[in-house]
């Protein structure tokens, strides 16, 4: 079975593209390295042994998604691409909505002129907003805090009106999507071979502590101490990249196996964790110091968000299995290895 992954260069993207070969699947990568690079990919084919189609293209380019569904024989969809850091969509939410927004309408078009109706989205958390309660279920009610986390969430309702619409037209075959919610993906593949290298200054927490311990960085800083969390800075749910990977391999079983509808699907360990508690562990698991400094809150964050993966566990058979002290070991092993990225 051949499997179309947008974005499928980049953090995430390629740790799932691991997975899906592993559990037997052909891969089509779809990528226009805007945030990404075509190393991952090599290594992706070093480490599995099996070749990947890499094609260099923007998702909002519909004669480029033609030629694919007209020249593969895609199954089905694992749609990453897209802008992903809050702050700097509270900078600029209309590049945010364009890349994100535009483009999940044009392949979603295209998908249904191909009759491929099959589709894993790259959702967040962010949809929760700022949490009514803890820990996040996804019946709960969704708002947002930030232009990155509303992308996300009209993504989200557009494809459950799409999927209503075609139900409403008698479809003979309706759409099956998963909208994976996830949480905060840190960690690397244990070779070291691939794993999180953004451009610039990282956004993400992971990075940033790893680019400080390997001395790229001077020190870290941290958004937000007066937060009422354990020690008053945020709290998130860590996830393994691994573990986050495959999730999207059981998303996939599940929709090409009978799992039929529009289903949201929380990826998450079910712990919390603050900002401070994750750079101890980082420290205590490798031996590297990581200097860090108190500064202002970063606008569109929350002060806690971590999830119930119980309808994980139930709709895909999918538990996160790594542990903090995997996730910090893996990601020294990365930037240790790989001090300058790729």
């Amino acid at each position: 079975m051949k499997i179309l992954v947008t974005g499928g260069a980049g953090y995430i993207g390629s740790h799932t593209n691991i997975e899906l070969i592993k559990a037997g699947f052909d891969v089509v990568v779809l990528d226009n390295l805007s945030n990404s690079k075509i190393e991952p990919l090599a290594r992706v084919e070093k480490i599995t042994g099996k070749p990947i189609t890499f094609i260099k293209g923007d998702v909002r380019d519909r004669d480029c998604l033609q030629n694919i569904f007209n020249n593969h024989k895609i199954e089905a969809v694992i749609h990453f691409a897209g802008l992903k850091a809050v702050g700097e969509s509270c900078e600029k939410p209309l590049s945010y909505y364009d890349n994100n927004v535009y483009s999940s309408i044009v392949l979603a078009q295209e998908m249904e002129k191909a009759e491929i109706k099959k589709l894993v989205f790259s959702s967040s958390a962010t949809v929760y907003g700022d949490p009514e309660k803890l820990p996040l279920t996804e019946d709960m009610s969704l708002s947002t805090t930030n232009p990155y986390g509303a992308s996300k969430l009209m993504v989200e309702n557009i494809y459950r009106d799409l999927e209503t619409a075609d139900k409403l037209n008698g479809s003979e075959s309706p759409w099956s999507i998963a909208l994976l919610r996830y949480f905060n993906p840190v960690g690397a593949h244990e070779s070291g071979l691939i794993g999180e290298d953004p451009n610039g200054t990282p956004n993400n927490l992971m990075p940033y502590i790893s680019q400080v311990a390997v001395g790229k960085l001077k020190q870290l800083s941290v958004f937000g101490g007066d937060y009422a969390t354990v020690d008053g800075t945020g709290v998130r749910d860590y996830i393994h990249v691994v573990d986050l990977a495959k999730g999207h391999v059981k998303a996939v079983q599940a929709i090409t196996e009978g799992l039929n509808g529009v289903n949201a699907i929380n990826l998450g360990t079910g712990n919390g964790l603050s900002v401070l508690e994750l750079v101890r562990t980082f420290e205590n698991e490798n031996g590297k110091p990581v200097p860090f400094q108190i500064v202002e809150r970063r606008p569109g964050d929350v002060a806690a968000c971590y999830a119930d993966a119980t309808k994980a566990k139930e709709l895909l058979n999918w538990q996160a299995e790594l542990d903090v002290h995997a996730m910090v070991k893996d990601s020294w092993h990365w930037q240790s290895k790989n001090p300058n990225g790729y």
